[in-house]
């Protein structure tokens, strides 16, 4: 009897983004990003050959720490197709059952498709290497195929810093490699206007001009400003975070259409957050993807800070943390 071949693979937190494409077809970014990995926050796929099917077919990952996922049939057919590019790519033969899952919310902002389409191509790259005559692919090679899929899936095979360039994501090494990660989900629910949308409508946006420029400039800052070693270093990096993703949230509300992804709970919790850094001269890394919740990364030196934090919002909103979901109280 034919085995489940299972893999999974980690979220990322775009602090420089990734926002508009060069090639549409290739997923090629307008212009390089930097992330951070959240080992935290997996998808777990598996896949199993089955010859009594005429066609790859898709299914939720059943499991008692996993969430369901809520494929739209173009999402179903957007995964099988990116398997039946790996299956091309990676000689595999034959039709499979796939199914997979979250141990976090999907289609909210927290980059489930990155993660998903990392562990899909994962999980045909392991079953090839048993069952096939498939050389040894590198992390680059493995971001590489992943891409076609998904963009930003690229950025979650490197850990704990990723960069994306023009010629494919690799490691980067900067220090503060054990941030503490938070996310306050301001909105759970499957945003309206998906990420591949949003990458097309922004260039209707009379800011974009200038974006890439803006965007290549940041990432120079940030890497610096995370290398050094000066005191007010940390914060010359929340600013450039918070400028960072402000960028792209105009971007959003000034395309043809505009849509918006911050609610009412997203921007009180961005001023209650903006105002203890001003009071304090200390805090989290803010940031957002296309989507309505919050990210935080804290230094290890922070605890303090990322307690009260969880103090602040946790009768206000759901917090995810690295030690797990804190519903709200």
């Amino acid at each position: 009897m034919d085995q489940w071949h299972t893999a999974s693979a980690p979220s990322n937190i775009a602090l420089i983004k990734y926002m508009g494409k060069s090639d549409s077809a290739n997923n090629k970014p307008a212009n390089s990003s930097i992330s951070y990995t959240l080992e935290k926050l997996k998808t777990f796929v598996r896949i199993k050959i089955d010859n009594k099917l005429s066609q790859d077919v898709w299914s939720n990952f059943e499991r008692n720490d996993l969430r369901a996922l809520k494929l739209s049939e173009k999402g179903q057919k957007k995964f099988l197709a990116h398997f039946s590019f790996l299956k091309q790519e990676l000689g595999i033969n034959g039709f499979f059952e796939i199914q997979s899952a979250n141990n976090f919310p999907s289609d909210c902002g927290l980059a489930s498709s990155a993660s998903s389409f990392a562990a899909l191509t994962r999980a045909a790259y392991e079953y090839s290497l048993e069952n096939s005559k498939q050389n040894v692919l590198s992390p680059e090679q493995l971001a590489n195929l992943s891409q076609k899929g998904s963009g930003s899936s690229c950025r979650s095979f490197f850990t704990p810093w990723s960069i994306w360039l023009d010629s494919g994501a690799e490691r980067i090494d900067l220090p503060l490699n054990h941030l503490k990660h938070q996310v306050l989900l301001c909105d759970e629910t499957v945003k309206s206007v998906s990420s591949s949308e949003a990458h097309r409508r922004v260039l209707t946006s009379d800011l974009f001009s200038g974006r890439t420029l803006r965007a290549e400039e940041r990432l120079q800052k940030f890497v610096a400003a995370i290398r050094s070693e000066r005191s007010e270093a940390w914060k010359v990096a929340f600013e450039i975070c918070w400028n960072e993703f402000w960028d792209m949230h105009l971007l959003f509300h000034t395309s043809i259409p505009a849509f918006f992804y911050m609610n009412e709970k997203t921007l009180y919790a961005l001023q209650l957050l903006h105002n203890n850094w001003m009071q304090n001269g200390d805090g989290p890394l803010i940031t957002m993807d296309a989507g309505s919740n919050i990210h935080l990364l804290y230094r290890a030196d922070q605890n303090e800070i990322y307690k009260k934090v969880i103090q602040d919002f946790n009768s206000l909103l759901p917090i995810w943390t690295d030690e797990g979901y804190l519903a709200k109280c």
